[in-house]
């Protein structure tokens, strides 16, 4: 997929071509419009779609020779839910990876530090997950992560990489953040809609449907429905052969 800057260059080269021709020939001003709206819905389609890498490139899916998957979790730590969460994976003998948001990590240090401490990843999900977090500045957006790993390190000893937009919005501000704190982006192939989807079979047979050697699934901790759907897609895993492990592991090559 092309990028952000080539797509916009490529588009006023099309609408200069346009404006030549018009200029000896009559053309439409409705051709203009279309031009302008085709670029404006490949940007916005872009930015909602991590697997195009129209600003930043992303993670999407890891090794696919070997039959392993990652299952993701965002928004938490949650109080209630995340001890659940991370039972069922001591349980299965599965790890997996957290990204969790800034002030949810001030709020409950004692999770994050288990989550660690049972090996399984940590990563970024913004200091805040608010929902303008699209609209921030780069100023802002760089504050936001460098604040989230400054916890994760005081409170885990971990040095963070890895970053998962909030609502997995990328655009030209948090390209221009992540320049700058060169963060690794972590998105998915497989999203659940845990939170949408009331019924977690309903959840659970989406899931099933997409999984492949590679897959990073997208979950979240933060719902009473989530301990159900996860012990099923454990389950799952293991009858089909699948390795659960967490998002490092999951990009190894060998």
């Amino acid at each position: 997929m092309l990028k952000f800057g080539q797509i916009t260059i490529l588009s006023a080269i099309v609408l200069l071509t346009i404006g030549v021709i018009d200029f000896f020939f009559e053309i439409s001003s409705i051709l203009y419009v279309t031009i302008f709206l085709l670029w404006f819905l490949i940007v916005a389609l872009g930015s909602f779609t991590m697997r195009w890498r129209i600003f930043t490139t992303a993670v999407t899916k890891g090794n696919q020779n070997k039959k392993q998957v990652a299952i993701t979790f965002d928004d938490g730590p949650n109080a209630e839910f995340t001890p659940q969460i991370l039972q069922l994976l001591k349980s299965y003998n599965a790890k997996a990876t957290f990204f969790c948001i800034g002030k949810h990590i001030e709020n409950h240090p004692e999770l994050a530090q288990q989550i660690v401490a049972e090996g399984h990843t940590i990563g970024n999900h913004s200091y805040s997950h608010a929902t303008s977090f699209g609209f921030f500045r780069k100023k802002r957006i760089v504050e936001e992560l460098s604040k989230t790993d400054a916890l994760i390190k005081k409170i885990t000893g971990v040095k963070n990489t890895l970053f998962r937009p909030p609502y997995g919005v990328t655009n030209p501000s948090i390209a221009k953040a992540l320049n700058k704190t060169s963060h690794t982006v972590i998105g998915w192939n497989v999203r659940s809609y845990d939170t949408v989807i009331k019924k977690p079979t309903q959840v659970l047979d989406r899931i099933q449907k997409r999984i492949s050697p590679g897959s990073i699934i997208l979950l979240h901790d933060t719902h009473s429905r989530c301990p159900e759907i996860v012990e099923g897609l454990l389950q799952f895993l293991k009858k089909e052969g699948y390795q659960t492990v967490a998002i490092d592991t999951l990009q190894e090559k060998n």
